[in-house]
């Protein structure tokens, strides 16, 4: 059982027993607990820490836990609905309502409940994590001369060294800045580059978490199909002549959610259509880290290719590491530096040092490229692990492209006929997403990668979440269990 689940647990059962307690009254001691329950003394402290957050019960260092007393009255609940008049109201004056709404965000960021195989996350499995290598380079890092002093607001400059090297061709510390995590970055370039408004060209499909970030800023999202080569040059083309864009998102390698490198000859096409369309390319290079144990050499990023400022480059460590470990870098060429510069020391002045710090102590530690090399033969394993499953157990669900990077695999649904129109028709793929829940398994619906109609219903599977291969096996048993529900195949 998850350590997180155990938590929840053991909270509720408190929870359900502190009527037998009066108000003040001690509960049991921490090692009671233990033997009662038999977990372990961190599940018994978090659960308490639970509690105590709840205003449920009173813990006290060295004396116990104790049930709180009884809380107050509130204040009376006020009227806010004049709030949605207040809201709205800007709206009417802009070409592009602002629209702020994190759902296709929050797929991925949620945990499903205790015993729910977890196929919709977007992070790697406590188990994959460099947990010790991230708790050791903390410590370093916090016995530092100088970590809690205030950073320069560009980053530590051996930090910005350290990513000009990963980004390659002649992209200097000069041109990269440190931000907080890759989705902060890209909102930091997409304010940067696009008045509200405006059209914003992206891959189709693509990720929820930048379609959010546009729509937000009042940008008007234009997809751009792409296969498993990556976009398409000629419509990306199309795109910038018929909307007069100056700026196209794309993540060429290990595309979310499709798996799509950016072929070779596709490259030059891209950032030399980008250029005569006067536009810029923001890359979002999120997952160069996570590269599988049998992939070929990769290709550099679009910036170490580019001299003339059209890329915007977007890199992090998070998905490498931890979902908390927020540290990415933003690079550019030209003016356009200045701009995003002012706009991230606007909105957060500067990445908290100590992170900055620990972040250095983790990548120049012998025990990065030790971790960076496990993941990538574990990642291995678990992506042909959920290939074969889905073969064998629903060969109905098409699987166009295995990716040899990065931690799902992009499955269509069988299109609206025969006997598979009432399953996905209107609401198919919410349908099954609810089915798959009851049977135990959650998984990503494709609708929100479209940023505008989809061409057929699909499902994001991520085989990084998860403990084991062996729980990508039974997750697979119970979503063909959920397909048979919805009639989507034949009986299980």
């Amino acid at each position: 059982m998850h350590e997180r689940s155990s938590v929840a647990e053991l909270a509720d059962r408190l929870r359900n027993e502190l009527d037998r307690y009066s108000p003040g009254g001690k509960l049991p001691s921490s090692r009671v607990l233990v033997e009662r329950f038999r977990v372990s003394p961190v599940t018994v402290s978090r659960a308490l820490a639970r509690l105590a957050a709840e205003g449920l019960v009173v813990t006290r260092p060295g004396a116990g836990a104790f049930r709180a007393e009884p809380r107050a009255a509130g204040p009376a609940v006020g009227d806010t609905s004049w709030q949605e008049v207040a809201l709205s109201a800007d709206a009417t004056t802009e070409l592009v309502p602002r629209t702020v709404d994190a759902s296709g965000v929050l797929v991925s960021l949620a945990a499903p409940p205790p015993g729910v195989i977890e196929f919709n996350g977007g992070y790697l499995h406590p188990s994959l994590q460099p947990e010790r290598a991230m708790a050791a380079a903390l410590s370093r890092a916090g016995r530092r001369p100088g970590v809690w002093a205030r950073p320069p607001v560009e980053g530590l400059l051996e930090l910005r060294e350290w990513f000009a090297r990963g980004i390659g061709g002649a992209i200097t510390a000069a041109e990269v800045l440190i931000t907080a995590g890759g989705q902060s970055a890209l909102t930091t370039a997409l304010r940067a580059l696009a008045p509200p408004g405006a059209p914003v060209l992206v891959e189709s499909p693509t990720y929820p978490g930048m379609l959010a970030i546009a729509r937000a800023a009042g940008l008007r999202p234009v997809p751009v199909p792409v296969d498993r080569d990556g976009v398409k040059p000629d419509l990306l083309a199309d795109a910038f002549r018929a909307t007069g864009a100056r700026v196209f998102v794309c993540q060429p390698l290990f595309q979310n959610p499709t798996g799509a490198v950016l072929a070779p000859e596709r490259r030059g096409e891209v950032l030399r259509i980008a250029r005569a369309a006067g536009a810029f390319v923001i890359e979002d290079d999120f997952v160069r880290r996570l590269v599988h144990e049998d992939a070929g050499p990769l290709p550099r990023p679009l910036a170490s290719d580019d001299p003339d400022g059209v890329v915007v480059h977007v890199c992090s460590l998070t998905k490498a590491t931890s979902p908390s470990f927020r540290v990415s870098a933003l690079a550019a060429r030209g003016p356009v530096l200045e701009r995003l510069r002012a706009i991230q020391v606007v909105d957060t002045f500067f990445v908290p040092r100590p992170l900055q710090e620990a972040a250095l102590e983790l990548v120049g530690s012998p025990a990065w490229p030790r971790h960076l090399r496990a993941v990538s033969a574990e990642l291995r394993v678990r992506r042909d692990a959920m290939a074969a499953a889905l073969r064998l157990q629903l060969p109905e669900l098409a699987l166009p492209h295995i990716p040899s990077g990065g931690y799902q695999l992009w499955l269509r649904l069988p299109d609206g006929t025969g006997g598979t129109s009432q399953a996905f028709g209107s609401g198919g793929e919410s349908a099954l997403l609810s089915a798959a829940l009851r049977a135990g398994v959650a998984v990503t619906p494709g609708r929100p990668y479209f940023s505008a109609e989809p061409p057929a219903a699909h499902l994001r599977l991520s085989f990084a979440a998860v403990a084991s291969t062996a729980e990508i096996t039974e997750g697979v048993r119970r979503l063909r269990a959920a397909c048979a529900e919805t009639g989507s195949t034949a009986e299980a």
